[in-house]
């Protein structure tokens, strides 16, 4: 059906009628050239003007408003089920799908479709739009950049009452979304009205968060489930362990209960690699990990206390602030301590105190952030007190590579999941550290100011090119680094895998040296104490006792001395000095008689 639609207008609107017609030329007027004019003019030769479009501006600057965004769902009614019809009874919607094949114009319409979807198939067939054409060609090596770092956006706490930014994590589909966990870590210090309340952001829009998560306690670690992306766990302050359906909204959909979860704040949960994908386990400063099944999460499945003394007494125990886990390894995983000792654990050990395998002592502080690397396993980074440290199982007495001290206390870390040497710190000085060991080992290859506040946390995306950092104050900033530093090097696997066994081999030679050595120092000291007990005489102990008192009575009677001939001497020089006061006395009392008879009545 054509829509035609016609405007009408008088003739007298238009104005008057324009009657065109050819002409030939006229000369109106004619100026004959005037030679005095032309000396009044100097030529230049030759003539240069630039011209350009614009007016020349100066370099300047504007800041505009934000532009805040709102998403709202509509719900469209017409065009799907009639009233009548309940699409969720079966009954009512076959009977209403029978009625609608039984139409004339049901057949033509689908046939219609039909030749439009064979195309659509045709063509999808012929050419698939998301091949990677070069995907199999080595990347090019990125070596004349310099590193460099932006921010993207930043996510504000939208509190009142500012807690900090415990723990970050992204959406494992596309990384489009980032879970923040607030909370405050001050000891009975929580600022009164503080709300409990997290956030998930959509990357798109840094105003408004997308969705909040509503505990029961404020939010210490929150982590995406890998296998279910609508699924968050998340561990509390005040040791229960919470779960999410983002699909059923805000409240908490599982919850522990407080006589079975842990006394001290959760600082670590970790999703498990399993078929259901519904197992995790957490960890606190009580010394306690567990593991769970949050389709129940009334008690855990199974808990470990970590103890290194393996007595298994939970008075004992160092208290968990971190925690690592490698899939590639399901049966190991790694504990950090309140103590600065990493404790190396294998699930799979038939009795609990198996199952703590061997200690790392490296650390004179918390050790706060625990990360294998993602290229070679056996060597994993630790983050505590003022450095940050590389490790390898094979050499437990001390780090194989480690940073110089810094002034400000290290609070988080963590590995490029694209380059193998490359690796991210957080200070609390707001600073964000970029190391590249290949590159440079004594100082970071890029150190970025990302805010006043400390940063107390820090995720990598899984491309390597976006960092989120949160600050104490629950600022979130997103930053992207530049792409040599997301972008795997030639030959950058070899070179840190040979820097690796290389320095492990230098602390092995250096561990067995310092074992020789201690060894001849311990047989000397064996050695001259068998030599004393074969010299010396059986003596009584009752003789011994009887000697030391004499000598230190000896030396009290000696000390007493010393004082009594001190006080003597003091005395001696007293005496004159008093005789020649008294008779100075008594020459002022004769002056005082002789002078009233001097003097007239």
């Amino acid at each position: 059906m054509e829509i035609v639609y016609v405007y009408v207008k008088k003739r007298s609107e238009f104005g008057k009628q324009c009657n065109f017609s050819d002409h030939p030329a006229d000369l109106n007027v004619d100026i004959p050239p005037n030679p005095e004019l032309a000396q009044q003019y100097m030529e230049r030769n030759p003539v240069d003007i630039g011209i350009q479009c614009s007016t020349s501006m100066s370099e300047h600057e504007a800041n505009t408003e934000r532009f805040e965004m709102e998403t709202r769902g509509v719900n469209h009614v017409e065009g799907g089920w009639p009233k009548d019809v309940n699409p969720l009874e079966l009954e009512q919607t076959i009977r209403f799908r029978k009625k609608v094949e039984k139409d004339e114009n049901y057949i033509n319409t689908i046939m219609q479709l039909g030749l439009v979807m064979e195309h659509c198939i045709k063509q999808n067939n012929a050419i698939d739009i998301y091949q990677e054409y070069f995907d199999d060609v080595d990347p090019v090596e990125v070596t004349e950049e310099a590193p460099s770092a932006k921010t993207i956006s930043v996510f504000r706490d939208p509190q009142d009452i500012k807690r900090s930014a415990t723990h970050l994590s992204w959406h494992p589909d596309g990384n489009r979304k980032l879970a923040v966990a607030y909370s405050c870590l001050n000891f009975q210090r929580a600022p009164k009205g503080m709300s409990h309340d997290s956030y998930i952001w959509d990357l798109e829009n840094p105003n408004r968060p997308e969705l909040i998560l509503k505990p029961s306690s404020p939010l210490v670690t929150l982590e995406y489930n890998p296998k279910d992306s609508h699924v968050l766990l998340g561990g509390c302050y005040n040791g229960q362990i919470a779960c999410w359906d983002t699909r059923k909204g805000s409240l908490v959909a599982e919850l522990s209960t407080i006589e079975f979860s842990h006394q001290d704040p959760v600082y670590g949960t970790i999703w498990l690699q399993s078929k259901t994908g519904t197992e995790c386990f957490s960890a606190s400063t009580d010394g306690q990990v567990m593991w769970w099944d949050i389709r129940k999460l009334s008690e855990p499945t199974e808990v470990v206390i970590m103890d290194i003394t393996r007595k298994e007494q939970l008075e004992n125990a160092l208290g968990a602030i971190s925690l690592e886990f490698e899939s590639s390894l399901p049966t190991k995983f790694m504990v950090g301590t309140e103590q600065g000792i990493i404790i190396s654990c294998n699930r799979k050990a038939k009795t609990s105190a198996e199952k703590i395998v061997c200690t790392f002592p490296g650390h004179h502080g918390p050790v706060y952030a625990l990360q294998r690397n993602p290229f070679y396993p056996k060597n994993f980074l630790s983050i505590g007190d003022w450095t940050a440290r590389i490790w390898s199982e094979d050499s437990r007495e001390s780090s194989i590579m480690w940073t110089k001290y810094h002034m400000a206390y290290l609070t988080d870390g963590a590995w490029s999941p694209v380059r193998p040497a490359v690796f991210f710190t957080t200070k609390m000085d707001g600073t964000l550290d970029i190391w590249d060991f290949v590159f440079k080992q004594c100082d970071p290859a890029l150190s970025l100011k990302v805010c006043d506040e400390a940063l107390s946390c820090l995720r990598v995306q899984d491309n390597g090119c976006f960092i989120a950092c949160g600050s104490q104050l629950g600022t979130a900033t997103l930053l992207e680094v530049s792409q040599g530093l997301c972008t795997l090097q030639r030959n950058e696997k070899n070179i840190a895998s040979s820097i690796f066994e290389r320095e492990t081999r230098r602390e092995k030679i250096l561990e067995a040296r310092n074992r020789e050595m201690r060894l001849k120092e311990k047989g000397k000291t064996e050695g001259k104490d068998d030599e004393l007990r074969e010299e010396a005489p059986a003596i009584d102990l009752e003789q011994l006792v009887a000697k030391a008192e004499e000598e230190f009575f000896d030396i009290i009677y000696k000390e007493l001395k010393k004082k009594e001939v001190e006080a003597m001497k003091s005395a001696s020089l007293k005496k004159p000095r008093v005789e020649a006061e008294e008779e100075k006395e008594g020459e002022g009392e004769v002056v005082e008689e002789e002078n009233p008879e001097e003097t007239p009545a």
